[in-house]
């Protein structure tokens, strides 16, 4: 999927994800974050796209994040991995090089778990990477969806938090099931795509939408741009910090920067990493509306 298709999937989801805020000025255009650090004493930084394109540190952005701290400020990274324990998101930010404490990462698959189960006993079917491993879901009764038929039937919800190993013949027998039976939905990444080194991946968010066109099942979304990541976020943060002073940093449109409207906090879009790499953003934020505060050509 390439940026153009990427960008319009997103659009034709749009009577499901948050409305966007009115009346905003035209984003103001800076190098990097380094230029409007004095305007913000809290900074959420989306991760790929802001600090990795896939397994590789956008470079100068450890730098950056350094001298953030060091000026006093807070750095949280909000992000929609939900696909990788935190303890495995741990060891990769501090192989890339950043020194984050585990309080300081938080995840919509940390949203997922802290959302409150339904009543009474409560079996998932689990769309995930059996390699990435089940550390967080200790205390919910999950089974991984496979090629097997009868785990579809069996279970009384699903979960869907990643989607390497997904394919269209799990994905039909996904749909069927929910079509004979429906049942909840709780989608741990809301994201359609996911920038790599060579290209877009397609995250559970795509599968998702899918999967309400043609069951008539509304997924319940965790993550950015829903408010329950946002939540977590702000319990991280000192009670002095006031919303007007936290900046969301990220590369797409519908995720992070709705996201943080839907939060009530500022936002800059990085144009030259991530989502928009090489493409017209002015032409993107006119034809969705979504209007960030800034546009950082790198972070």
């Amino acid at each position: 999927m390439d940026t153009e298709t990427a960008f319009a999937a997103y659009e034709a989801v749009r009577h499901r994800l948050p409305s966007p805020a009115t009346g905003r000025k035209a984003a103001t255009r800076s190098e990097t974050l380094d230029d409007i650090a004095d305007s913000y004493d809290a900074f959420f930084l989306d991760a790929f796209g802001v600090l990795n394109i896939g397994e590789t540190a956008i470079p100068g952005v450890v730098e950056r994040v350094a001298s953030l701290k060091a000026r006093g400020k807070r750095v949280i990274v909000v992000s929609n991995a939900a696909g990788f324990p935190h303890a495995t998101l741990m060891e990769k930010y501090h192989r890339l090089g950043y020194g984050f404490a585990p309080e300081d990462v938080i995840t919509s698959r940390a949203a997922l778990l802290a959302a409150p189960q339904p009543a009474g006993p409560m079996k998932w079917g689990l769309m995930a990477t059996p390699s990435a491993g089940l550390q967080d879901f200790e205390g919910l009764d999950v089974t991984y969806l496979d090629d097997d038929p009868a785990i579809y039937t069996q279970v009384d919800g699903f979960l869907m938090i990643g989607s390497a190993v997904w394919t269209e013949h799990r994905q039909a027998l996904l749909t069927a099931a929910l079509r004979d039976r429906p049942r909840p939905v709780w989608v741990g990444n809301p994201d359609i795509v996911a920038p790599r080194e060579t290209g877009f991946s397609i995250e559970p968010g795509h599968f998702a939408h899918r999967l309400a066109n043609g069951t008539g099942v509304t997924p319940r979304f965790f993550g950015k741009p829903f408010l329950d990541i946002y939540d977590l976020a702000f319990q991280r943060l000192a009670p002095e910090i006031k919303r007007a002073r936290v900046l969301m940093v990220g590369d797409s449109l519908h995720t992070d920067i709705l996201g943080a409207q839907n939060a009530g906090v500022a936002s800059a879009l990085i144009a030259g990493y991530g989502f928009f790499a090489g493409q017209n953003v002015e032409s993107a934020i006119a034809k969705s509306g979504i209007k960030p505060d800034h546009i950082l050509e790198r972070p």
